[in-house]
């Protein structure tokens, strides 16, 4: 009875604060009439960060749609994930979906066009148009992870020596000390890990130089691998342009996997392939054919020097390729976290030029 009736004490010079205007002192003696003190949740709009200078996609029908600004109703938008509670303190946790796209663009000729703006492209995904588009970069000059895939098979062990020294040529020109990465993988019946990630190239060298041919061909066992082991744990990295450099004949006869699981791992780790072929016969072959289709799906392009002294002049193209290329972020609409395949189509508006793309990726579960 003690404790009720000073509690209604308490209560009334409340109300006498309060109509003095006393609001800060009424809420703070109210507070002490509790058992303990419970902070309030803090509300989505405490706690918002400043959103990103952000472009929406606009597309009304193919091919007349096209990037633009943004309306004034168009608001970034996140999903919540929920609220995590720390010494009576409230968090809001928010999950933002974002697609990382990286893409070239050449004209019939095939050179690299790289002056183009947004509202030159229209964009669909998974057959809708993006919520927003966070950012659109020219010539992106992002740090570069990359994977040279040597086929050390008995099949290309004429001319194997001469393409170990081109493709130790092109590691030196490509990698920038302190920005760039690569790895080094041989296959024959197994892939062989004969460096692993560094900017060094004595070590790139090196590792490219342990390969010796031998043995049968398992192409697809090694581009798998090396996207599972190599590129899929970079997935959650930002900013970082991610490719693997094939060098073979493309004939495979000894792997586990096939063509679309390989093709499936790439697109998972997010990872451009770019192949050069090392058949030297007059036509080509279906080897040839499997490459185009290994690059094409994922957004790289394949390339077939006629002679071995035009290995390098392969390599070179690639790395004007990686350093022509367009990077575009956004936030795909209706977006679900089910693992599943979401298709991308993506055009210029100007139909003489081509855009190199990946088809799609798989969203994470």
């Amino acid at each position: 009875m003690v404790e009720q009736s000073i509690n209604f004490r308490r209560a009334l010079r409340c109300i006498l604060l309060l109509l003095l205007g006393g609001v800060c002192a009424a809420v703070q003696l109210a507070a002490q009439t509790t058992a303990a003190p419970v902070a309030s949740p803090a509300t989505p709009a405490q706690n918002a960060q400043p959103a990103k200078n952000s472009l929406a996609v606009t597309l009304d029908t193919l091919p007349q749609g096209k990037l633009e600004q943004p309306s004034s109703q168009n608001q970034p938008a996140a999903n919540a994930g929920g609220a995590d509670a720390t010494n009576g303190e409230y968090s809001i946790r928010a999950t933002v979906n974002e697609v990382d796209l990286v893409f070239t663009v050449v004209d019939k000729h095939g050179h690299f066009i790289s002056d183009l703006q947004e509202s030159d492209f229209a964009l669909l995904d998974n057959r809708l148009r993006p919520a927003e588009v966070f950012s659109f970069t020219q010539r992106t000059n992002m740090p570069l992870r990359v994977g040279l895939l040597i086929d050390a098979s008995n099949s290309i062990r004429s001319r194997f020596h001469f393409e170990q020294d081109a493709a130790a040529e092109f590691m030196l020109d490509i990698l920038r000390p302190q920005v760039d990465k690569a790895f080094v993988m041989g296959f024959d019946v197994v892939p062989q890990l004969t460096q692993d990630y560094t900017n060094n190239g004595d070590l790139l060298q090196a590792g490219i130089h342990k390969l010796e041919p031998g043995g049968g061909t398992a192409l697809y066992d090694a581009v798998y691998t090396a996207c599972r082991d190599k590129m899929l744990p970079l997935h959650s990295a930002t900013n970082q342009r991610k490719a693997i450099i094939l060098l073979s004949d493309g004939d495979d006869n000894q792997s586990h996997a096939d063509l679309d699981d390989a093709v499936k791992m790439c697109q998972r780790a997010d990872t451009i392939l770019y192949a050069v072929s090392t058949n030297n016969s007059p036509s080509r072959d279906r080897g040839d054919d499997v490459l185009k289709a290994m690059a094409q799906a994922t957004g790289g392009s394949a390339f077939y020097p006629p002679r071995m002294e035009d290995v390098a002049v392969a390599f070179r193209s690639i790395q004007e390729e990686l350093r022509s290329q367009y990077a575009l972020v956004y936030k795909p609409a209706d977006f679900k976290a089910d693992g599943a395949f979401r298709p991308i189509y993506l055009v210029a508006m100007d139909r003489r030029y081509k855009v190199r793309v990946r088809k799609g990726y798989f969203a994470p579960k």
